[in-house]
């Protein structure tokens, strides 16, 4: 549009300068001066000179055209010519791109997921003019948008709802590769996708909050039997270490009795019965014969009881 703006005022001048010329001349007067048409001649150099020189930015291209066709030849960045008023070229932007979309499908057991996804990828800097042949400069609108729908159904239908949460990185990766054969046929190149958000609908939602609880009370009441079996099995072997306690201190009893009676003699007896002897002697004795001693001194050159 510059371009033909920049051409068409000159011509418009020069014109009019013409026209101006011939109606003086006709009326019998002097004509104008030479000098006023290189004003617009000038204009028409100038604008050639602008039109001829093509600046590509760093991360752009230049696809050339003539005439409306494709030429094949396609321009680096920094400073290109072309034939003024005949070719023209479309700067095609090859950096990485990112497009953010809101993309709704179904899940495998059929419940209603949405999501937003964001795409970077980059426009094939050596295909950039077989792109814009076959797609032309809309190509995001008409291939890239809708590719990325379409991989959301196709990758959500593979997966149930819970799984799409699950196993969110294995969905992420499918839907990338299906982008990367889509696109790639369209000469873009996908760098990497991520599912940003997942969201389902509010049914979906309350039948997973339920089982959670659901599930949070079944752990309860698993850690609830199995504190009262480790309880349990803690008080048996207490009782049991208790009664085997028990036995163990029997056993020495009887056999320290036992022991006692093997090594006990008349004579110890006799001696424990003086150690607790408060000093006093019966004064009454069975068969009213009168006060003997209740112990039995052994006599000289008797052998001492067994």
């Amino acid at each position: 549009m510059l371009e033909i703006l920049a051409v068409a005022l000159p011509v418009l001048v020069l014109v009019a300068l013409w026209g101006t010329s011939m109606s003086l001349r006709l009326s019998g007067r002097p004509a104008l001066p030479a000098v006023l048409y290189a004003i617009p001649i000038a204009g028409l150099v100038l604008a050639a000179a602008a039109s001829a020189a093509v600046i590509v930015e760093a991360g752009h291209v230049g696809v050339v055209t003539r005439f409306g066709a494709v030429t094949g030849v396609v321009f680096e960045q920094g400073l290109s010519y072309k034939i003024p008023f005949v070719e023209g070229v479309w700067i095609a932007d090859v950096r990485t791109q990112k497009e953010q979309v809101d993309a709704a499908a179904a899940s495998k057991d059929l419940q209603e997921v949405k999501s937003t996804i964001a795409l970077n990828y980059h426009l094939d800097a050596t295909q950039a003019d077989t792109v814009y042949q076959a797609i032309g400069p809309l190509y995001k609108q008409r291939i890239v948008d809708p590719a990325i729908q379409e991989a959301f159904k196709f990758t959500t239908a593979q997966f149930n709802a819970e799984e799409l949460i699950t196993q969110r990185e294995t969905v992420k990766e499918r839907a990338r590769e299906f982008l990367r054969t889509r696109l790639g046929n369209f000469n873009v190149i996908v760098e990497e996708l991520n599912i940003v958000t997942f969201e389902f609908s509010r049914g979906f939602n309350d039948a997973i909050e339920a089982k959670q609880i659901a599930a949070q009370r079944v752990l309860e009441a698993q850690n609830v039997r199995e504190r009262a079996r480790v309880e349990a099995e803690t008080r048996v072997v207490a009782a049991e270490g208790e009664a085997n306690a028990v036995l163990v201190r029997a056993k020495a009893a009887a056999e320290a009795q036992q022991i006692q009676r093997s090594t006990l003699s008349d004579l110890y007896v006799q001696f424990l019965a003086v150690d607790k002897w408060d000093g006093k002697l019966p004064s009454v004795t069975a068969g009213g014969n009168g006060a003997v001693p209740f112990i039995q001194l052994p006599t000289p050159g008797a052998s001492p009881a067994p």
